[in-house]
């Protein structure tokens, strides 16, 4: 794609600074951008790479404007005007319309205009494909699934029965929605399933990244409410419930049955205990566990910041002896006080 900075800021609601007709074709970081790229900068840490950045533009705050050397695209928040001039750039291949020859779609099947069905994949029985929405190669979507209008299923992604998804989900490869829960119910040293009854309910302008699972619900639905955003590596366990506009990153895990509020973050490696209740608008730090519900909003973390590993061992030493202390002091009061 090429534009002329007038063009871009136009679109980007931005106000410019230098030449209007200077035309561009692509986004880069600013120690790596050449002639006819913008870049942009949302991080302190990198305001030493303006000077010397060959970027044609830069995207900054008002108040580093006089530091950029080349054009300046004025913004708010440059980091928002980053994402949406991404998405002027974005250089995905357009998928067709049709099913690729290979495809095999169940006669019941309702397919609707525009709907693109790559190579090898199938869609099962009473299932409904909304239109404008893209079907990757090898994608697997079973008996009775609906997906909405503009979705985007990338290759080898599988949907099990009763998944239903929004307008303008995306997911991405090798993520599994709908499998089994965990459920299983103990019988004299032998585990018993239970079948899990339930499935799965996504709703619109929710992306889900790779190598995620999300269980279908024992009893009932598991709901990712509108807006989600879920990162690589995530599993979602059977009958939890995500708010609207939460967003959980890489390696994070909820047991089942717990709720999450609204516009919540989740950040890496975090793990989630089952039952729980998780405010509106929480914080959750990385490696954080939660083992117990959450009522008020804010941010919570537990564990302990990286240390030397000498020092890390005295600390875990000191650890082990905290209860002891405690009691030890208990006494020392007590004492004091006859």
């Amino acid at each position: 794609m090429q534009i002329t900075l007038g063009e871009l800021a136009s679109k980007l609601g931005l106000s410019l600074i230098g030449d209007a007709d200077q035309v561009v074709c692509g986004l880069n970081t600013l120690k790596d951008a050449e002639a006819g790229e913008v870049s942009f900068l949302a991080n302190s840490s990198y305001q030493s790479q303006l000077a010397g950045s060959k970027a044609s533009a830069v995207i900054v705050a008002a108040d580093l404007a006089e530091q950029v050397a080349s054009n300046v695209l004025v913004s708010a928040n440059p980091y928002l005007s980053f994402a949406q001039a991404s998405q002027l750039f974005n250089n995905r291949p357009e998928a067709p319309a049709g099913i690729h020859p290979s495809a095999v779609v169940a006669d019941t099947a309702e397919i609707a205009a525009g709907v693109s069905v790559a190579a090898n994949a199938v869609i099962g029985e009473y299932c409904k494909v909304g239109s404008g929405s893209e079907i990757g190669a090898g994608v697997v979507i079973c008996d009775h699934s609906i997906i909405g209008n503009d979705c985007q299923i990338n290759p080898n992604v599988t949907l099990y029965h009763n998944v239903v998804l929004g307008d303008r989900v995306t997911v991405h490869s090798g993520t599994v929605i709908g499998a089994d829960g965990f459920g299983f119910a103990p019988d004299q040293g032998r585990w018993q399933k239970i079948c899990q009854l339930g499935g799965v309910r996504i709703g619109s302008g929710v992306e889900i990244g790779s190598n995620v699972s999300i269980d279908r619900g024992a009893l009932g639905d598991t709901i990712i409410e509108d807006d989600v955003i879920i990162d690589n590596l995530v599993q979602i366990a059977h009958n939890v419930r995500i708010g609207k506009g939460s967003a959980l990153a890489g390696c994070a895990g909820v047991a089942g049955s717990t709720s999450i509020g609204k516009h919540c973050t989740i950040a890496g490696g975090v793990g989630i205990a089952g039952h729980l209740e998780i405010a509106d608008g929480v914080h959750i730090a990385a490696m954080t566990l939660i083992s117990k519900s959450i009522s008020d909003k804010g941010a919570y973390a537990s564990g302990t910041a990286q240390m030397p590993m000498n020092e890390w061992r005295r600390s875990a030493t000191r650890f082990r002896q905290l209860d002891s202390m405690a009691k030890r002091l208990q006494q020392l009061e007590k004492s004091q006080k006859r």
